[in-house]
């Protein structure tokens, strides 16, 4: 029987919630998880991400889109990401609705990184698209192994990485933000190029929680539990890669 990787970063697959389940030799397809139906359901989940997305971007350039918009959809995507992750159950609902307020918040930030520099969404989207593209090749094709220790190594840097955010938080909270992060020189470059390495990798994490998932036979359900973790980490990579083309730009 295949095994989950020892850890994963990703907060939604984290609590090894696919690891509670065991082959059931006999049952159905119709009933169990499959890869292609967590692919299905994050294809739907990212159609429903853009439609929002590109409502929130044109009220945001047509200055219709209200100032509490943006850390709303913040904080309303973080609540829904939390009872998704507590109740995974509540997935085949909470996912959606997840996808929905994610890309009002995209959508809005986007536009707001456009303002300053014109083409960088496009930029960021076709980017994201290919380095998941590109994870997912590598990983099809097993050039890299996702092993226990490989699945630790990312796990603990991306743990280093949110307590430096947090740091950076606090930090902009009395006025000294930190110029290694926010700022628009090498190192800050540097730094969100590790970053953007890093939100990749953990696509491969991903990756491998979804398909050992399936063959553990885990109930149809956790088709929508396996794509908002997946989408978690998306969002992530994109958000990550609009900061550094933004912080390449101010270069220019």
């Amino acid at each position: 029987m295949s095994q989950l990787p020892m850890t994963s970063s990703n907060p939604a697959f984290s609590g090894g919630a696919f690891s509670g389940y065991d082959q059931v030799y006999g049952v159905g397809r119709s009933t169990t998880m499959t890869v292609m139906g967590t692919v299905g359901k994050t294809f739907a989940m990212l159609a429903i991400l853009s439609v929002t997305a590109m409502w929130s971007w044109d009220a945001a350039r047509q200055g219709e889109l209200p100032p509490i918009a943006l850390p709303g959809a913040a904080i309303v995507g973080f609540i829904i990401a939390m009872i998704t992750i507590a109740k995974p159950t509540f997935s085949p609902i909470t996912a959606p609705l997840y996808a929905a307020v994610q890309g009002v918040f995209l959508g809005a930030i986007s536009q707001y990184f456009e303002l300053k520099f014109k083409g960088i969404a496009t930029q960021a989207t076709m980017l994201t698209i290919g380095v998941t593209a590109s994870m997912l090749t590598v990983y099809g094709t097993g050039l890299i192994k996702v092993t226990n220790q490989l699945a630790t190594g990312i796990t603990a840097a991306t743990g280093g990485i949110a307590l430096v955010y947090l740091v950076s938080m606090i930090a902009r909270m009395f006025g000294m933000p930190l110029p290694f992060i926010h700022g628009g020189g090498a190192i800050s470059i540097g730094f969100s190029l590790f970053v953007v390495g890093l939100a990749s990798f953990n696509l491969l994490l991903d990756f491998e929680v979804i398909r050992t998932g399936a063959e553990r036979g885990a109930p149809k359900w956790m088709e929508w539990y396996g794509a908002f973790g997946l989408m978690v980490t998306l969002v992530w990579l994109y958000l990550e890669i609009l900061r550094l083309l933004s912080k390449l730009q101010r270069r220019d």
